[in-house]
């Protein structure tokens, strides 16, 4: 399903020197994404326990509503089982190769609807993108020296490297074959484990994508508010 332009607000990115203004018009969210399958499958188990549904096959490729990925500085819940997740996210912001780009990005999920359908836990919250990018070509010599890590409520809760997740090679190559690899698409890369000691329920996040090699960092950072209960 295409989105009317007018529903959907541009992405703004500084890239370099420029700003690189996106329309995304398919969002997708990959789950179970981890490079080795084998940790995936005990992570299956684990969260099976928990009452998450497991998946029919991994990795996953979840379709998301496209007015979902926004830069916000704010978060919106309805209850207090709610959290992100720290990953990387592709944009595709037009033909060429020198056009996809690679920021940071925090999939808010509502954790509560997360055990009736990983789907419909993803659909009840926004995908945050960072407001800076690099190009996909100046950082893809070095991948997986790339670190993500992230605070819920000023503690760390996730530290890792992008060696940890599939390759975005890998989902370029699945969005080719899906023809989805077109301008306008934005796909966020799945997750790197949690620390279980650290509330992942906080009031706030903030994820960061660094290079070691320039000591360059691309952030998304928000708070979480609680809406008023429905009157019902």
């Amino acid at each position: 399903m295409r989105i009317p332009e007018g529903i959907v607000f541009p992405l703004r990115f500084n890239v370099n020197d420029d700003v690189v203004e996106v329309r995304v018009t398919t969002l997708l969210n990959g789950g179970y994404a981890g490079r080795s399958q084998e940790d995936v499958a005990a992570h299956v188990a684990e969260l099976a326990e928990l009452g998450v549904p497991a998946p029919t096959r991994t990795p996953c490729l979840y379709p998301v509503a496209p007015y979902l990925a926004m830069q916000v500085d704010e978060v919106q819940a309805q209850h207090g089982r709610t959290s992100g997740e720290a990953e990387w996210a592709l944009v595709v912001a037009g033909p060429e190769e020198r056009d996809v780009l690679l920021t940071v990005a925090c999939d808010h999920t509502d954790r509560a609807l997360e055990v009736h359908g990983v789907a419909w836990s993803k659909q009840a919250g926004p995908d945050v993108l960072g407001r800076k990018a690099w190009r996909l070509v100046d950082v893809a010599d070095r991948i997986d020296e790339l670190t993500l890590t992230a605070w819920a409520g000023g503690k760390q809760i996730q530290q890792g490297t992008l060696a940890e997740l599939l390759t975005p090679q890998y989902w370029l190559d699945d969005l080719r074959e899906r023809g989805l690899l077109q301008p306008g698409t934005a796909l966020l890369s799945g997750t790197i484990p949690m620390d279980s000691e650290i509330d992942q329920f906080a009031d706030s996040w903030r994820v960061e994508l660094g290079d070691p090699k320039t000591g360059d960092v691309i952030a998304c950072e928000y708070q979480v508010s609680r809406m008023p209960d429905p009157v019902a």
